[in-house]
């Protein structure tokens, strides 16, 4: 009998405490408990806008100088000294080098003294044609002498041509020993020095000058835009083309296209261009790669986003949208183009909308969001 009793015992207690339990939820109303809050992502966003933005084409662009010119010796002889200091600026006419010049003012010297000499023979070959032009009137000689006299009086007049020929020459030949700057710009590496014997008109150059103000930016473009290209040429309206650095992107150089070729390049399909950069400040150096924007156009009414708000999914681009109750949807878009951080969209988008730039990777649609300020803003 006590075994049985105490088999009932546990069996009892189970039902008493299921009892408590269906009372415990009775008197809280049968009501289920309240699961976690819902998490909130916090994020920045950027406004959808509507402004102009330039139709651009952008290229890698290298410096050249307006012009080069490789200075080079016109006459042969000893170079003896140079005015300047080789890497500094200067201007058109300016001495650069001098060639010995001694053997060229003796030579001119000589020059003189011929013309000086003929002039006294061709005094007297027309002293004796005019006697026998008179003797031979009288019978006094033969006309066979008289127009020997008178060929030796024209032959002496060519000879003090010649000599003024030579003198005007060898004068040239010594005003070349004063080499100076054809053009105004910068001076290069001397490459030969004061000392060195050079040779008339040799291939190698003394220096080579380069003008920097203003520089040339050549770069080549696809031939598709070959056509906008042409309407503003045809059309006289300049083409503004912007160069950045790539050691100081920021700082844009402000040119006009003033070069197209007059041919399609048919092996990359592209077409080279320059363009002129006034270049007062010289931040644009020759051998220098920039990179080069040519502006076609203008968008006046372009609808734009911060670039960093478009995501790119299996389906294609897509931006999240804030919504008015601060939960965001993923919303597909078109992006027509890009330019620096904003992003052109063709579709999808429209102005006063805003859209998450920063912590998509926490959203999905529906995400309850917090906008907490971008950097650079007022807290």
């Amino acid at each position: 009998m006590k075994t049985g009793l105490g088999a009932r015992q546990p069996r009892a207690a189970l039902v008493a405490a299921l009892a408590a339990g269906l009372a415990l939820s009775a008197a809280c109303g049968g009501k289920k408990a309240a699961g976690p809050p819902r998490e909130t992502v916090p994020v920045t966003v950027g406004t959808v806008t509507r402004q102009a933005v330039p139709l651009e084409v952008s290229a890698i662009g290298n410096v050249e100088p307006y012009t080069t010119v490789a200075v080079t010796a016109r006459v042969g002889g000893q170079l003896t000294r140079g005015e300047f200091r080789e890497g500094q600026d200067v201007r058109k006419g300016e001495v650069l080098f001098v060639i010995d010049p001694r053997p060229f003012e003796a030579a001119l010297a000589q020059a003189r003294a011929n013309l000086e000499r003929d002039r006294a023979r061709a005094k007297k070959a027309e002293q004796d044609r005019q006697r026998y032009a008179e003797l031979v009137a009288k019978d006094y000689v033969t006309r066979e002498q008289a127009d020997q006299t008178e060929s030796e009086a024209a032959a002496a007049g060519a000879t003090i041509k010649a000599d003024q020929a030579a003198i005007e020459t060898t004068a040239l030949e010594l005003s070349y020993c004063t080499i100076t700057a054809p053009i105004s710009g910068r001076a290069g590496s001397v490459l030969v020095h004061a000392g060195n014997v050079v040779k008339a008109n040799d291939d190698k150059p003394l220096i080579v000058i380069n003008q920097i103000q203003p520089v040339y930016v050549k770069f080549s473009v696809p031939e598709t835009a070959l056509s906008k290209i042409k309407s503003h040429v045809l059309g006289g309206r300049p083409l503004e083309v912007t160069a950045a650095r790539s050691d100081d992107p920021k700082q844009l150089e402000k040119g006009e296209l003033s070069f197209v070729d007059n041919a399609v390049n048919s092996a990359t399909g592209t077409i080279e261009l320059k363009a002129t950069f006034i270049n007062r400040n010289e931040a644009l150096w020759p051998g220098q790669f920039v990179t080069v924007s040519l502006v076609l156009t203008t968008d006046a009414n372009a609808v734009v986003v911060p670039s960093q708000a478009v995501q790119t999914g299996q389906q294609g681009s897509y931006v999240f949208v804030v919504l008015p109750d601060l939960t965001v949807e993923a919303r597909p878009v078109e992006v027509e183009r890009t330019r620096g951080a904003l992003a052109v969209v063709a579709r999808g988008l429209q102005p006063g909308e805003r859209v998450v730039t920063d912590g998509q990777l926490r959203l999905v649609p529906g995400t309850k969001i917090e906008i907490k300020p971008s950097e650079g803003s007022a807290s």
